[in-house]
């Protein structure tokens, strides 16, 4: 069937930076399904030559190399514009009569997508019903909708009732780019494509587990937005929740969407709640020298650039393993990482001989930006008797498959397409997403808050994140991956 994707935003950083540069390469690998057509929609007021024109500078930035002018011209005629205010009627009216141009009156699958600030999500929403086009008469009609999907639970819930009002649970995709990434999906293929893991995959092996998201860069430009997101709507709430899910999901009898999210939707119903004193025992929070003199950040700013959690899953696979999440900005080197930490041997013969305490194994699964897998376990030392020492097997994507991994926008893109959901939020998943999350925001908000400490830029965060797990016995995995 024809394809049309209608991009709202069209003018935006992530339509030019992201969106088209995937459509793009799509493109080239012939992978765009049948005449796929785009049209992009926005206030800017450009035509369908000067856009174009528009996206092929930007395209070849950040593609980082030239394009291949016959590729281009052919990718080229695929995309339109048309000029619009999402907020008034006649506007959303002139797209409706512009996409049925485009069709010519044949059926094609039609694939929305906000690419806007989440302010006009309810406006789009309201007048894509509005202009009866989220009806289904003749071909799928889809919306995918990027994050933030609210800023706590009230406004995430108010926001699925008033999409709920137009497009039925099935037309939605609330995207977060991370499931895209082919490491990410990787983690399900490791788990239940391999004997030698899964029966590992629970309590009586496993200590604890990391989930780490850090960056490198500081809030910069972002001060504004960060400042009244912070660390924990920014990145917990959709990132490092939907990374522990997949790590801590039951099997599902098939890769198919609704059972991938029933699963996933088990985990976070399986969450113990944080509260009053236990977010004061069970987070940490800090905020990196020099936030405060951000442009756009409040001087006096108490938002936390790096958080560190201990969640429980209160389930017979997982009780008692704590999953430790964390993410900060300013710190040590980009990286992306899920450190699964086993138990130790009952009994360490080796102990005295080779002076010290043998660490436990450790899978390392690599996210970004060094995609792919470690092992850790011990090995003799050859000709030093009977000491052991710790050493890793690697695998490396890019070395094993000889070839670059591709953005996550594409494989996210197609599977909206396709009608795939699997990699894409539920309701029902969100909404728990943010009651984990939101009496964290309320504790930090009032009187149960744990200290706001300080760490230096090109640090680990705080140094008392360190300590904290230190009290508890386990220590960080403070290393910045090379594979």
């Amino acid at each position: 069937m024809e394809s049309t994707i209608a991009i709202f935003g069209a003018s935006g950083d992530l339509t030019e930076r992201k969106l088209i540069l995937a459509l793009y390469q799509l493109d080239l690998k012939g992978r765009l399904p049948g005449p796929t057509r785009i049209l992009g929609i926005s206030r800017s007021s450009f035509t369908d030559e000067s856009w174009r024109s528009e996206l092929r500078g930007t395209t070849a930035e950040h593609l980082g190399a030239p394009l291949k002018p016959d590729a281009w011209d052919r990718f080229a005629a695929r995309v339109h514009y048309q000029p619009a205010d999402l907020s008034r009627s006649d506007d959303m009216s002139a797209v409706a009569a512009r996409l049925a141009r485009m069709e010519e009156g044949r059926p094609a699958t039609r694939l929305y997508y906000l690419a806007t600030s989440p302010t006009l999500y309810e406006p789009a929403i309201v007048q894509l019903g509005a202009a009866g086009m989220a009806e289904q008469q003749q071909a799928p009609r889809r919306i995918i909708v990027e994050k933030p999907f609210g800023t706590d639970l009230a406004s995430a819930r108010r926001l699925n009732e008033r999409i709920h009002q137009v497009f039925a649970e099935e037309q939605i995709y609330r995207i977060d780019h991370y499931l895209g990434k082919e490491t990410v999906q990787n983690i399900l293929v490791l788990r239940f494509a391999n004997s030698i893991f899964e029966p590992l995959w629970n309590r009586s092996f496993i200590d604890h587990v990391q989930i780490t998201v850090a960056e490198e860069v500081t809030a910069r430009e972002r001060g504004n937005y960060y400042d009244t997101a912070g660390i924990l709507r920014d990145m917990f709430q959709n990132h490092l929740l939907q990374l522990m899910t997949f790590v801590a999901m039951e099997v599902p009898a098939r890769f198919d969407a609704k059972l991938v999210r029933d699963e996933k939707v088990k985990v976070l119903e399986s969450v113990r709640p944080l509260a009053g004193e236990g977010v004061s025992r069970d987070t940490v929070r800090g905020q990196y020298e020099g936030y405060r003199g951000e442009q756009g950040v409040a001087a006096g700013s108490s938002t936390a650039t790096f958080a560190a959690i201990k969640l429980q899953i209160d389930n017979w696979r997982w009780k008692g393993v704590p999953f430790y999440l964390r993410s900060g900005k300013a710190m040590s080197c980009r990286t992306t990482q899920i450190v699964v930490q086993f138990r130790s041997p009952p009994h360490l013969m080796f102990d005295s001989v080779s002076g010290g305490e043998v660490p436990a194994n450790r899978l390392v699964i690599q996210i970004q930006p060094a995609e792919g897998i470690q092992l850790y376990f011990q090995t003799k030392v050859p000709d030093g008797g009977m000491r052991v020492r710790q050493t890793h097997l690697d695998f490396s994507f890019q070395r094993a498959f000889n070839s670059a991994l591709p953005d996550a926008y594409q494989r996210l893109l197609l599977d909206a397409l396709s009608g795939d959901a699997s990699l894409f939020a539920r309701s029902d998943e969100v909404e728990l997403a943010w009651r984990i999350v939101d009496p964290i925001l309320e504790a930090w908000d009032g009187g149960d808050a744990p200290p706001l400490f300080p760490y230096h830029p090109g640090a680990w965060g705080p140094t008392e994140a360190a300590a904290w797990m230190q009290k508890q016995g386990r220590e960080w995995f403070d290393v910045c991956p090379v594979l």
